[in-house]
């Protein structure tokens, strides 16, 4: 598997393939709410692709001037984008959450944020005050009727589909409490059409609980599992039979975030000599959970999982370590070429093979020189992040994986490109927006009534540097060696983003159609 052939579409490309100030750029806050039909296309759109794009991600990077810590506390934007009959229409709204409204009004920054901001007049200022500001600002869905932007640590927000109009907090029919928290990355079963979903709660002992619902959003399952130690996970994947999360081999101190030092995030640690746990959950809550321990390291995203037999095999981009948000940093001064990158690794699990976890003198836990039960092995070396799979593949076995890939195939660096790779064949296709441009997570959409599994359209909102505008670029996924079917030039930038979503529904704007 690592002998993948190459096949690069932007080989004149240099090595060194972007520059840091540009790439900084598209961390400025957009304010302006857009309501428009998308004139300047490159291209054609494909006549037969229609229904609804929608992208969530911090819009905001400061409040009134007053700079945010991390672009993870930034309030949450949605923008989207609405395919019918070879146009498409373009609009933009931010979450109207309580703190959005709040701090709006006050014009400067009133809560904490998890990834280090703080609220003005130092540490005084912010001791004590341990209140959680919905930002709504990770992922969005439309499921159920219902359009939801999402934040793992709190309930959803509902938005008309239409208007992006803030609706209010969403309970999913009396499923969540008030506080509760709800996933910003649900899976819905490839076969089933079922949407999986999970919620953490984290201490000494972590509780994982599992939600199931049908396609009409009624819930058919929810059981809870404690799991030793504190767990921060941000993903998960699903089988027919299974529900999979890496524990993270990290550890929280609070007492600098009570203090008003730090914030939350920034009192992780990562611990690289503690092993990453496996926590297999299975769908039946009947059945017993499982545990498995590997060497350590982090994962943030999982592409893809599967059964084979009494095997699971599971596709993860993976990272050395967690790299520690500092209070006083600049997300904006990232030294790429210091930071390790993510790469995709396969991991076969054998549940047929028990593990004891190896020992210190003493009892403390090690990461065990084997690992019992999991085989592991590198798919793809390059830099990568974001993974998608046809939404058909989720939960199945599968041949084409796309990922967010740096342009250079060594080293560490922005996402500019999008890789496709084939993991029947060992062959990957690359196509590069280097130098000027800078990709997003690549949204699959099948071409309607295929049976083939690469037969469909890659959406993935680029920013271009040279004119501080984004682009939507829409890819054949069959073969990315080809330029874009399409470039739709909006007439703005969208801040970079997080995850997003289609939907066959068309939600144009209402009142521009």
């Amino acid at each position: 598997m690592q002998s993948f052939q190459l096949y690069e579409h932007a080989a004149t490309v240099p090595v060194t393939s972007y520059n840091a100030q540009e790439w900084q750029r598209g961390y400025e806050s957009v304010k302006q709410e857009y309501d428009y039909w998308i004139d300047d296309v490159e291209g054609e759109i494909p006549a037969d692709l229609n229904g609804t794009l929608f992208r969530n991600g911090p819009g905001l990077l400061d409040i009134n001037g007053q700079r945010i810590h991390h672009p993870f506390d930034g309030d949450g934007m949605i923008a989207k984008i609405a395919f019918k009959d070879g146009r498409a229409h373009f609009s933009n709204r931010f979450v109207r959450t309580k703190g959005y409204q709040e701090e709006q009004a006050a014009g400067r920054i009133l809560y904490r944020g998890v990834f280090g901001t703080q609220k003005p007049g130092g540490w005084l200022a912010n001791a004590f005050d341990l209140r959680q500001k919905n930002i709504a600002n990770t992922n969005v869905i439309y499921w159920g009727d219902k359009l939801l932007a999402l934040w793992e640590a709190a309930e959803p927000y509902r938005l008309d589909p239409y208007t992006l109009e803030t609706l209010g907090l969403e309970y999913l029919d009396g499923v969540l409490e008030p506080g509760d928290a709800f996933s910003a990355h649900p899976r819905i079963d490839g076969k089933t059409g079922r949407l999986v979903n999970f919620s953490i709660k984290p201490g000494l002992s972590s509780t994982i609980t599992i939600y199931e619902f049908d396609p009409s959003g009624k819930l058919l399952t929810k059981h809870a599992h404690s799991v030793p130690g504190f767990a921060f996970i941000h993903d998960f994947a699903i089988t027919p039979n299974y529900c999979i999360f890496f524990q993270n081999p990290v550890t929280f101190n609070p007492l600098p975030f009570v203090l008003g030092l730090r914030g939350a995030a920034e009192c992780i640690k990562f611990n690289s000599n503690k092993p990453t746990q496996i926590v297999i959950i299975p769908r039946n809550p009947k059945q017993p959970m499982q545990l498995r321990e590997i060497q350590a390291g982090f994962v943030f995203h999982h592409a893809n999982a599967f059964e084979q037999g009494d095997k699971i095999y599971l596709d993860s981009i993976c990272y050395e370590s967690l790299p520690s948000v500092e209070p006083e940093s600049d997300y904006r001064q990232t030294d790429f070429e210091a930071l390790s990158p993510g790469q995709l690794w396969r991991f076969e699990i054998d549940l047929n093979r028990s593990q004891a976890p190896a020992r210190e003198p003493g009892g403390r836990s090690q990461a065990p020189a084997r690992e019992p039960g999991v085989q592991r092995q590198m798919l793809e070396s390059r830099c990568c992040e974001f993974p998608w799979v046809n939404p058909t593949k989720v939960g199945q076995p599968y041949r084409y994986l796309y990922m967010g890939a740096a342009h250079a195939p060594s080293g560490n660096a922005p996402l500019q490109a999008i890789v496709k790779l084939d993991l029947n064949s060992g062959s990957r296709q690359l196509w590069s927006a280097a130098p000027k441009g800078y990709v997003s997570e690549p949204v699959f959409v099948p071409r309607p009534e295929t049976e083939n599994e690469d037969d469909g359209w890659l959406l993935t909102l680029v920013y271009d540097s040279a004119q501080h505008r984004s682009y939507l670029a829409i890819l054949d996924a069959r073969d990315l060696n080809r330029a874009p079917v399409a470039r739709l030039h909006l007439k703005h930038h969208v801040p970079y983003g997080l995850h997003g979503s289609f939907t066959p529904d068309w939600f144009g704007s209402l009142r521009s159609q």
